[in-house]
């Protein structure tokens, strides 16, 4: 695995590792919440409560009002949260530090990328489409793309499969217990960036790296391939 043509494909998360879209979806859910009579959350609220998905997202923001939602509710909630948020996706949505830079160098250098993102597909390809990405990235498995989402490790063979490559030739990339979860179960190597949206101590994840921005991914990738000493 370790050798000098490793990894042949790179796997981002979106939310937390390429992008900061909290600002966006704290515009959502507090477009929402008033609704139903329910007052605004901060955007640091909402941070805290992102990284599983946007059904999730919603839950713990009624939560923090103190509604527990009942399924019927929390899918007529989610359902409206979807409508609200497809107006969100981009005003406010920011890349973080180094990822239009590293995403240009590896597809300069051919190697595959994809995203794996627990958003649904179709929001995430108008959001890769806005920051121009959509022609670097070879495959694109959201949220609503396979019947399990991450941590399961479905989402990533299925990626490998559209990239025509081995798991085993993948690097997951990642800020959440949800991405290098799904990279183990997988049996992939995983890389962790410092400052998304985890909700444990980053340190605590078991990544095989922790790096603090994306810029410094090439060096980590040449420490993993570096033979033990």
């Amino acid at each position: 695995m370790n050798g000098h043509d490793w990894p042949k494909a790179i796997l981002f998360d979106l939310d937390g590792t390429l992008i900061d879209s909290v600002p966006d979806i704290a515009a959502a859910v507090n477009e929402l919440l008033p609704l139903y009579g329910l007052d605004a959350l901060s955007v640091d609220q909402v941070r805290t409560m992102v990284g599983e998905g946007v059904r999730k997202l919603v839950e713990r923001a009624f939560a923090a009002g103190n509604v527990a939602l009942d399924k019927g509710e929390l899918d007529e909630r989610h359902e409206r949260m979807m409508t609200i948020y497809g107006k969100h996706l981009t005003g406010r949505t920011e890349l973080l530090h180094g990822a239009e830079r590293i995403l240009a160098d590896y597809h300069r250098e051919g190697l595959k990328l994809a995203v794996v993102t627990n958003k649904p597909e179709g929001f995430s390809r108008t959001i890769l489409d806005h920051f121009g990405f959509s022609g670097m990235i070879g495959a694109v498995v959201g949220g609503d793309t396979c019947p399990d989402r991450k941590p399961e490790p479905g989402m990533l063979y299925h990626t490998a499969a559209l990239l025509g490559v081995n798991k085993d030739d993948c690097l997951m990339v990642g800020d959440s217990p949800a991405d290098i979860e799904a990279a183990r179960n997988a049996g992939m190597k995983s890389v962790v960036v410092r400052g998304g949206y985890s909700r444990i101590p980053i340190d605590e994840l078991g990544a095989d790296t922790v790096i603090d921005t994306l810029a410094e991914l090439p060096a980590a990738i040449a420490a993993m391939k570096a033979p033990a000493a």
